[in-house]
């Protein structure tokens, strides 16, 4: 039996997610992603799948930025969906998508969508401005 939580619930439990990510705790937000977690990645042919896939493009973000903030600008729900318009900020501290640390500021924003199932994220899409990023990071970026 699947139990169904109200568009209410599905947001905080997103909420939620979105402060483990900023605290660093990888296994709280895994803890809030079903077993069969399916991520839809932008440039990604097929869809990946579970939680490990979520922690190690987590752990990547983390790495690059590790004083990472999430605001939240935007948050609704309806069924079992949640849709979120999200700004990161944070410093280029470490190594991302094999760009050296720069200790620039970086700020982005990305829109995501995610599909809730009994209390936990069953799958999401999210689209982030990785060219805004990239751009922000790189040599040629007129910094």
């Amino acid at each position: 039996m699947t139990m169904t939580m109200t568009p209410e619930q599905n947001l905080a439990v997103i909420h939620t997610a979105y402060q483990t990510v900023q605290s660093g705790d990888l296994d709280a937000g895994a803890e809030l992603l079903t077993e069969n977690f399916i991520a839809n990645v932008p440039g990604m042919p097929d869809p990946l799948h579970g939680r490990e896939v979520w922690k190690l493009g987590t752990r990547a973000m983390l790495a690059g930025f590790p004083d990472l903030q999430i605001q939240v600008e935007d948050l609704f729900g309806v069924g079992d969906k949640v849709a979120v318009r999200v700004h990161f900020r944070g410093t280029h501290q470490g190594t991302f998508q094999g760009i050296e640390a720069t200790q620039r500021p970086v700020s982005f924003r990305s829109i995501e969508i995610y599909r809730m199932e009994g209390g936990k994220i069953a799958e999401e899409w999210v689209a982030p401005d990785m060219m805004s990023l990239i751009q922000q990071i790189s040599a040629d970026s007129g910094h």
